[in-house]
């Protein structure tokens, strides 16, 4: 059981730094809207849209290890089973 879960912790640790570094590695808050800068062709007046894209900031990264640290953490609660060794 104490294998387990530091082998549990390790791969939500790993998940969850590489989900961030793959969608953008953003340095901000989760977001779940983009801005993109427009430029409308007949008046040549930028504006702003917002598209829906999910893009997981710090707080994801926080909670992804937070998580993997308390698994690791738990797993001292648990002991090596002893094994019975005929005395000689």
């Amino acid at each position: 059981m104490k294998r387990t879960l530091q082998i549990l912790a390790l791969v939500i640790a790993l998940g969850g730094g590489v989900t961030w570094a793959v969608t953008g590695a953003n340095r901000a808050w989760t977001k779940t809207e983009v801005q993109i800068k427009t430029l409308d062709e007949v008046t040549g007046i930028e504006g702003i849209t917002y598209h829906k894209k999910f893009q997981p900031g710090v707080d994801f990264l926080g909670a992804a290890f937070g998580g993997a640290a308390l698994l690791a953490s738990a797993s001292f609660f648990f002991r090596k089973p002893k094994t019975n060794q005929p005395n000689q």
